[in-house]
Formats: structure tokens, C-alpha cells, sequence
């Protein structure tokens, strides 16, 4: 009988492996989630080690904006981009000052949305949007349909 031993790891490791599930999690459904235009690419903001990088934002989902015309551009010129902050197991949501950033971010790459993404061990990824300094659950297909 083989049984199967739990290893245990450390509270850095532990938090550091759950990051890194949350925005394989968060990828799966950028790129999945799509019902119709132009398909979204994620960039990842991962460190060394695929690890967490300085700075506020983990991914951005960025895709060609066919829609608008734009007087001395053409079609596909243009962008359209999502600043994506993701979570993972127990870490806490971003502070007050992190919501500031974030749309300070959002305003300068003229960004979008700005969403937050909670990934859960055997639970389902949370998509929050950040409207009006609160965070809104959303469906993926709201952001990324």
C-alpha cells in the first residue's frame, strides 16, 4: 500500500506557489473567456524565479481594437488594454494606496479596466472590476467577451 505523504512547504513558498497558480489561472481565463473580436494576448509581469515583480500590476491583456475609426489611423491601430492585479490563497486585498496606483496606472496607459483576480485552492477564480474606488464582481465574459 503506497500512501501519500503531504509535504509540507514554507509560508514564503506556500504564498509564492499560489501566485503563481493565480495568474496561470487568470491566463487560462483571459484567453479562454473570449466569445468575439480579436483575440487577447497576457503579458506576465513575473520576476526572477517566476516570482512576483516590483510594481502594481501582474498582467495586462492587450488586443487590437478593430471597432473605432480614428482620423489619420486605421482600423487595428489602436488597443485596447486591461491592467490585471491577481491574488492568490489567503493574501489580502490591495490597500487603499495599491487602488490609487492602480488607477493612476489605468490613466496613463488609458487602460480599459482595472481587475482584480482571486484565485482560491479548489475554488473558482474571482473577477473583481475596479469602479468607482470599490471593487464589483464581473463575469468574464463582461471584460474579456
Amino acid at each position: 500500500m503506497i500512501s501519500k505523504t503531504r509535504i509540507e512547504l514554507s509560508p514564503g513558498k506556500k504564498a509564492q506557489n499560489t501566485s503563481k497558480w493565480a495568474r496561470t489561472m487568470t491566463k487560462w481565463l483571459v484567453t479562454y473567456s473570449r466569445q468575439t473580436g480579436a483575440k487577447w494576448n497576457v503579458v506576465d509581469f513575473g520576476g526572477k524565479m517566476k516570482s512576483e515583480a516590483r510594481g502594481i500590476v501582474d498582467l495586462m491583456a492587450i488586443r487590437k481594437d478593430h471597432r473605432k475609426d480614428v482620423p489619420g489611423l486605421k482600423r487595428g491601430d489602436l488597443f485596447e488594454i486591461i491592467l490585471i492585479q491577481t491574488k492568490g490563497g489567503t493574501a489580502p486585498r490591495p490597500t487603499a494606496e495599491d487602488v490609487v496606483r492602480l488607477l493612476k496606472v489605468a490613466k496613463h496607459h488609458r487602460a480599459k479596466a482595472v481587475i482584480l483576480a482571486e484565485w482560491k485552492k479548489a475554488d473558482k477564480l474571482a473577477l473583481f472590476r475596479l469602479k468607482d474606488n470599490n471593487w464589483r464582481c464581473v463575469a468574464p465574459a463582461d471584460i474579456f467577451g
